[in-house]
Parts: C-alpha cells; structure tokens; sequence
C-alpha cells in the first residue's frame, strides 16, 4: 500500500511544481493570501475533499475534509502560504501548502481501505499573527489525533524545538513642552523608553541563555526642540519555555514600569501580535516521519537544529502531537527570509522535494491510519509531555 501511496504522489508531481511556483510568483502578505488560499482549495475540491473557508473569523483560512466514511484516526496536515514583505516567499511557505495538500490527496485515495479522515488545515498569517493560535484555542483542532506540516530548509532536519514567545508593547505618556526654554515643565516619555531599553541590556545577563529579548523604538517624538511626550517600544520576548518566558516578561514588564516612576510618565502595556507557544515536537511520531523519509530515499536526515525563532505550530503542538521537521532543497546553506531562499524554491531540487516531502507526510498518515500501537504511544507520549 505504501508503494501505491507514493506513486500517487509521483503523479501529482506537476501539478504541485505549478501550485507551488504560481504561490512563489504571486506573493500575498498575511491574511491577504486569496489567490494562495483559492489555488490550494481548488486543487483540493477536485480531488473530492469538503472546502469551509473563514475559519476562525480569517479570510484566508480554511478546512479541507476527506472522509472515509468510516471508523478511524484524524490525521491533519497543515498548509503556510504567507509571504515576507518585498522579499516574497523567502521562507518557502510556498512549498508548505502544496506539500501537505498533496500528502492529503495522496493519502484520501487509500482512505476506503484504511477508515478515518485526512484534514487540511489552511493557516494564513504564520509571518505576523499566526491563524494557528487562534485554531488551537477555540478547537478546531478538537478530534484530531496528530498534525502534521513540513518546512523547506538547505538541508533535511527532524523536528525540534521553537522559543516561546511575546510581542510586547510599552506606551508612555508624558508631558510636552519647550526643551530649551521650559524644559522643567515637561515629563519626557522617550527618557521612559530609553530607560526601558537600558534596564533589559542589564537584565540579559541574569536570565537563561535561551533567552532572546530583541526591540524598536516605534514613536520617539516629533521634533529636537519638543519634549516628548508620547513614546512607543515594542519588544520580542523569546524563551525556551513557555513558563519560563513567564517569568521574563513579568521582569521585563517591571523595568518598564520601573521607567515610568523614573520619568513621571504613564505607563500601557499591550500584545501588539500574538503569542506564540514553544515547540512540543511528539518524538514517536518525528521517528515514524524520518523513517518515511528514508523509505522515500532520504539517507541524510540531519538531528534537530538549533532554534532561536518562534512559530505558531508550537500552539498546536500544545494541544494535539505534532511535528514540524525540515526537508532540503538546496546543496549550498540558505538563510532565511532571503530572496536567495526564495529563489531555491523554484530549483529541480525544489521541485522534486515537493514529491519526497508528500510522500513522508501522506507514508506517515498512513502509519498512523493503520498502526493502532504507533498511535497509542504517540498519545501517551503526548499527554506526559503536557502534563
């Protein structure tokens, strides 16, 4: 049957080389994906999967459903199809979508045989406000039984960890006035912000090295002769773990509030994005994926790389088992969130890890339709880790 999975792949082969290049070619910020989003439920309706769009209030989301009909696991696979500003697809979200579309179509059509479900989750926005948070929160993941998605990389990684994170912003009110002539009068919320900047440099060295703190001065006044008297900055608070970015965030807050006792300034403190979890990757069902690989021909699977990012499928790791591993298309190292990257995408190599990545990920949904003990242990092991 496997054999039969990964054939299937290999005739969709064109049309995921022509979904993936037509969402690399017509680029669409988060939550403004509509060509990506009809481009990947088209492909999916034709292959007889139940399309709702406007998931969890976004445009630009959806939920693909093939159904067996009959008793069985519910095996998700997740689609990214956001684009960078100005450098487009330089993080390969192109790729994301087609791959886990073409693993669910290659899987719907053994389905008959195996019972159970194949869903596709469309998730905009994973650039900026990640629709995955919200999906994890108010239960769309409810019922699924593992998610799956797969991220383009210069080489082929197993899943592995992501930084918690916060988007955090400090808003102080001041006081204007005329800097030279009446300086005494005003209450200078800039002060307040530089304060703020100088009281994190000094926390760094008392927090963990996982620990990323990283931010911009947004609104800093309007004129050298003007005492400001509004002051943005806006922070990201990154942290191995969610319970320990806790931690640091409360002390960062207090530095802020620290400032504005300093300054006399009035302090607001507010998200500006949202948050995002750590990564909880299901190691059970990493070494199923990376066995896949290997069936499909992948020899040089990578361990785990190091992570300083955040990414919304850390949420859904912390609600269903989850993987989120690498696959390569390139034989020089890339970086992301480059045009070199995006360039990458478009390669034979690309191309061809369009089929390789499909299959591992339609191979594992198949082990996971058929293998009552594989799924038990995956479970398991996914409710220790949340416990």
């Amino acid at each position: 049957m496997k054999d039969t999975i990964a054939r299937e792949v290999e005739t969709l082969k064109e049309a995921l080389i022509d979904i993936s290049d037509f969402i690399c070619s017509n680029p669409e910020l988060g939550n403004n994906e509509h060509k990506a989003m009809e481009r990947l439920t088209g492909f999916l309706k034709a292959h007889s999967f139940k399309i709702e769009t406007n998931i969890v209030n976004k445009a630009t989301s959806f939920k693909a459903v093939y159904d067996s009909d009959k008793p069985g696991p519910s095996i998700a696979y997740l689609c990214e199809y956001d684009a960078l500003p100005e450098i487009g697809h330089g993080c390969g979200h192109n790729m994301i979508g087609t791959m886990s579309s073409g693993a669910a179509v290659a899987l719907s059509k053994v389905l008959k045989e195996t019972g159970g479900r194949v869903v596709v989750l469309g998730t905009p926005a994973e650039e900026t406000d990640g629709a995955k948070v919200d999906m994890s929160e108010q239960g769309i993941f409810d019922g699924i039984d593992a998610a799956m998605i797969l991220h383009p990389e210069d080489h082929t990684y197993e899943s592995g960890a992501s930084l918690a994170m916060d988007a955090i912003q400090f808003e102080f009110f001041g006081k204007s006035s005329h800097a030279a002539s009446a300086p005494h009068e005003g209450i200078n919320a800039l002060d307040a912000v530089l304060l703020t900047f100088n009281g994190i440099n000094a926390l760094r060295q008392h927090v963990k090295s996982d620990v990323r703190i990283h931010g911009i001065v947004k609104e800093g006044g309007k004129a050298a002769n003007i005492v400001p008297d509004h002051a943005i900055a806006q922070f990201y608070v990154r942290a191995g773990k969610k319970k320990y970015l806790k931690e640091v965030v409360e002390k960062v807050k207090c530095i802020a509030q620290g400032a504005a006792l300093m300054t006399g300034a009035t302090l607001e403190i507010s998200n500006y994005e949202i948050s995002y979890d750590d990564m909880n990757t299901n190691k059970t069902l990493s070494k199923a994926f990376n066995n896949n690989l290997r069936y499909v021909g992948v020899t040089d699977i990578k361990p785990q790389r190091s992570s300083y990012g955040s990414i919304d499928m850390g949420n859904v790791s912390n609600v269903v088992p989850a993987i989120h591993p690498y696959i390569g298309i390139s034989d020089t190292p890339l970086v992301g969130h480059t045009t070199q990257f995006r360039n990458a995408t478009l390669t034979e190599k690309a191309h061809n890890a369009l089929v390789t990545g499909a299959s591992a990920l339609a191979l594992t949904g198949y082990d996971l339709l058929t293998d009552t003990y594989l799924l038990t242990q995956i479970k398991d092991e996914f409710k220790a880790s949340i416990s």
